[in-house]
């Protein structure tokens, strides 16, 4: 069994321990999970892919203005075939398995640790706290969508190839990917904080 009847995933390897039962790489014909996985930490059940695609239909607000950045729809289809154009620019630009360049695109972008604040004695601190893995995945790909959205609003160059130099940047982990950058940001806000 192939993604989309055209990716292999039973060779992609997860390089990052704590990342390993996270990512999900089961590989499935049609990966659609139509929300049956309502427990506890059940998006570790559903496909990798598959996630990158819900991100891309609601990829969420931006710090605290709670604010819609996209009119994207929810429509399924539309955001398959936007993904399948994604894998093949990157297949094509790279030689490897796109599904390999995402997942070391997303070890690469998920941040270690972050900031939560905490209030005593009236005052607000910020602490560092180490970053669970379940949400380091959640964030890279939030990260990945915001970038490539970023750079294709309002430009001539499409979303599919905006979000494939993302994945290929975050994975070469250069400073050029919105999602890295971010990451760095984040971890040196913890640093700082600590």
């Amino acid at each position: 069994m192939k993604i989309f009847d055209i990716y292999d995933s039973s060779d992609v390897k997860v390089q990052d321990i704590s990342l390993q039962k996270c990512i999900n790489l089961e590989p499935k014909l049609l990966i659609k999970a139509h929300g049956r996985h309502r427990e506890r930490f059940g998006k570790t059940k559903v496909n990798i892919v598959e996630r990158l695609m819900n991100k891309i239909a609601v990829p969420g607000h931006r710090g605290k203005k709670h604010k819609i950045i996209t009119k994207v729809t929810g429509k399924y289809n539309q955001h398959a075939k936007t993904l399948l154009q994604t894998f093949k620019i990157i297949e094509e630009r790279t030689k490897e398995n796109p599904i390999q360049v995402l997942v070391r695109a997303i070890e690469n972008a998920a941040p270690h640790d972050e900031i939560t604040t905490i209030e005593y004695g009236g005052a607000r601190y910020p602490q560092a706290v180490d970053c669970a893995p379940y949400r380091r995945v959640d964030i890279a790909l939030k990260h990945l969508v915001h970038g490539a959205f970023d750079k294709s609003f309002n430009k001539k160059v499409k979303f599919a190839e905006t979000l494939a130099t993302e994945i290929i940047n975050a994975s070469k982990g250069t400073p050029d990917s919105f999602a890295v950058k971010k990451k760095t940001e984040t971890e040196k806000q913890a640093d700082s904080a600590r």
